[in-house]
């Protein structure tokens, strides 16, 4: 499967999840960070999966000027998913980026087809808690095969509208 993440990331907890889904594709990946994809690799791609650290309850700058600058169609064909890392229960008030993502890259032609996913961090500069960058994994494996994020095991939220 040609898959493609990307991902942008302040202090590399959003990059480390972001390797961690590319391992949970077989075939080729690309992990780009957003500032280093081209067109190209879009083109090249079946499945794309976005991501972001959660920032004032959205996406980084980079990822959402990345979808500005895209046109209506970039995704037509494409599967695409939506991830962010969090502190757990601190952006309740204001939400988190996979949300967020997903709804900026909704009208880009493509077809979501797992819930956003959330990763948790200790604090803003992180660590990672224990066991995200395996369930990063696991969850990439399920887009992968098909299978529904809501069917799986684990704290997978569900999807809500912001």
């Amino acid at each position: 499967m040609k898959a493609l993440v990307i991902y942008d990331s302040q202090y590399g907890n959003t990059e480390k999840i972001a390797k961690a889904i590319g391992k949970g594709f077989t075939g080729d990946v690309k992990v780009k960070k957003v500032g280093d994809v081209k067109p190209e690799d879009i083109a090249w791609a079946k499945t794309v999966i976005i991501g972001s650290p959660t920032q004032g309850g959205r996406q980084t700058a980079a990822i959402k000027a990345f979808s500005a600058g895209l046109k209506a169609d970039s995704f037509t064909g494409k599967r695409l998913a939506a991830f962010d890392t969090r502190i757990k229960g601190w952006a309740k008030i204001f939400g988190f980026a996979a949300p967020k993502i997903e709804a900026s890259f909704k009208d880009k032609g493509g077809n979501f087809t797992a819930q956003p996913q959330g990763f948790i961090v200790k604090s803003a500069k992180g660590p990672l808690v224990e066991g995200e960058e395996d369930r990063a994994t696991t969850w990439a494996k399920a887009i992968a095969a098909g299978v529904p994020t809501s069917q799986m095991q684990g704290d997978y939220s569900q999807k809500t509208r912001e």
